[in-house]
């Protein structure tokens, strides 16, 4: 338990972030599913659009600090990827 004044507001603050951040990760995370269920579908304009949609939405968690860079640059080329595939 937080002792001292400043450590009582780092946990307000610790709290009041972790809200934020969940909004955010649970955010992202809707946007990859649209995508996901666009390329299970078979739909290669949905999925486009999709991911289209996706694409700011998980660079702006990178920025955000909810995921790395490198790990939402890896989620989108994987996902661009696969969306590319479904034409052949």
């Amino acid at each position: 338990m937080a002792n001292t004044t400043s450590a009582k507001k780092a946990t307000r603050k610790i709290v009041r972030r972790t809200e934020v951040n969940k909004a955010r990760r649970s955010r992202m995370r809707t946007f990859l599913r649209k995508v996901e269920e666009a390329i299970a579908s078979g739909d290669k304009s949905a999925a486009a659009d999709a991911l289209k949609a996706a694409q700011p939405e998980i660079m702006r968690a990178a920025q955000k600090g909810i995921v790395h860079k490198n790990t939402a640059s890896r989620k989108v080329s994987r996902l661009a990827h696969r969306v590319s595939a479904l034409a052949s």
